[in-house]
C-alpha cells in the first residue's frame, strides 16, 4: 500500500504538463487527417480531369 501512496505523491510533485505536451498528439492527428483528405481530394480531381 505504501507504494501506491508513493506513486500518488510523486504524481502530485510532478511539474504540470505544458500546453504543447498536452495537445501535441491531437494537433498532429488533425494535421495527418487534413493531409490525407487533401491527398484524396487531389487524387479525385486528377482522375476526374483525365476522365473528362
Amino acid at each position: 500500500m505504501e507504494h501506491a501512496f508513493d506513486d500518488i505523491a510523486a504524481a502530485l510533485r510532478a511539474s504540470p504538463a505544458r500546453l504543447r505536451d498536452r495537445y501535441g498528439a491531437f494537433v498532429l492527428r488533425l494535421a495527418e487527417s487534413l493531409a490525407t483528405g487533401l491527398a484524396i481530394g487531389v487524387g479525385f480531381a486528377i482522375v476526374h480531369a483525365f476522365a473528362g
